[in-house]
Formats: C-alpha cells, sequence, structure tokens
C-alpha cells in the first residue's frame, strides 16, 4: 500500500488542482478553509470577494477559492469556474429554511460548462449544533441522487474543530450510501477523498 502511495504521488508531481469553495453566506466556508489550513478555528468576517490559500495533500497541491456567498456575489461565481477540478459545496446543516436556494444554486452551477469535468464535495457544516439536519438529509434536499454527470460526495463536519457529528456519520456519495463511524476528522476525509478524485481523472 506504502509503494502505491508513492508511486501515485510521483505520477503527480507538484501539479496544481484548483478547487472553489462556495456556498450560501454564513455558511462557514472562511472558517472551513482556515482549518484545512491552519486545523484551528479562526475568527473570520463575511468575504466580499474571495480567499484563496495552497493547501497540500502529500505531494499534491489544492489551490483553493474561498468565494464570497451574500445575494449580491453569487453572480459572480461563474467567473471562478475554469480550470477548477473539485467545488466544494458548503452547507449550513441548521439552515433548512434556504436548503432550496441552495439547491438552485448547485444545479445552476453544475450545468455551467466550464464545470463539466468538476467534482463536488458537500460540506454538511455546523454537525455541533443540536438539530443539524443529517448528511442524508442534505444528500435528499440537494436531489444529489439526480446528479449523475459529476461525482459527488457528502460530509458531515464542524468547521469549528474540523470533525464530523459527535456519534458517527453518515458517508453519502454517489454509487455509496453507508453508515460508517468517524475515527479520524471530517475535514481530513473530504480532503482525502479530493485527492482520490484527481487521481482518478
Amino acid at each position: 500500500m506504502g509503494f502505491f502511495l508513492t508511486k501515485m504521488m510521483t505520477v503527480f508531481g507538484n501539479r496544481e488542482h484548483k478547487v472553489i469553495i462556495i456556498g450560501l453566506d454564513n455558511a462557514g466556508k472562511t472558517t472551513i478553509l482556515y482549518q484545512f489550513l491552519t486545523k484551528e478555528a479562526v475568527e473570520t468576517t463575511p468575504t466580499v470577494g474571495s480567499n484563496v490559500e495552497q493547501i497540500s495533500v502529500g505531494n499534491t497541491h489544492f489551490l483553493m477559492w474561498d468565494i464570497g456567498g451574500q445575494s449580491s456575489l453569487r453572480n459572480t461565481w461563474y467567473s471562478y469556474y475554469s480550470n477548477t477540478e473539485i467545488v466544494i459545496l458548503v452547507v449550513d446543516s441548521t439552515d433548512p429554511l434556504r436548503l432550496t436556494l441552495t439547491k438552485d444554486e448547485l444545479h445552476r452551477m453544475l450545468a455551467h460548462d466550464d464545470l463539466q469535468s468538476a467534482s463536488v464535495l458537500v460540506l454538511a457544516n455546523k454537525q455541533d449544533v443540536k438539530g443539524s439536519m443529517t448528511a442524508t438529509e442534505i444528500s435528499r434536499h440537494l436531489t444529489l441522487d439526480a446528479v449523475t454527470s459529476h461525482s459527488w460526495h457528502v460530509e458531515p463536519c464542524c468547521g469549528l474543530t474540523g470533525e464530523g457529528s459527535v456519534s458517527g456519520r453518515r458517508c453519502v456519495s454517489k454509487n455509496d450510501v453507508k453508515m460508517t463511524l468517524v475515527l479520524s476528522s471530517s475535514l481530513t476525509a473530504g480532503l482525502n477523498w479530493m485527492h482520490s478524485r484527481v487521481v482518478a481523472s
């Protein structure tokens, strides 16, 4: 297994993979970006425009663009789509009233020509809050089962800590729906899924 991973990393070398982090305002996008980067909770303010950071998994480098989610900024998202390999959609699991809007934005985005080859990682954020929706519920509300043109995966998480839900998590992926126990950071699991997608492409 170690030899296989080493060989896989050698194939990719120092190639950079573009990732965009999108979602409605107050979903926790910037918190998650800096949790990926520093593994710490960082005080954030609403993003006007974008933030960009590089995050590495072994020798694989992800250039991550965190894009503001306010209503006035969503019509500019398309300007970031070119050359994007992975879309991270951050969902506020405590805000069921705006899931329809999130679904509409997601499906509009996936129809864009520049994203036809992109994979989608949905982060069901704020799982530490009592009463938050599960990954399965969010997947159903977003009608992800209807998405057959893109690889996708739903990962429950808490952006403040990087962990999944306390009692366990429901991993929901295209062609793979199962209950698993969290033994490692949920955001790390998300990064590992992203890595598997760029390896497969």
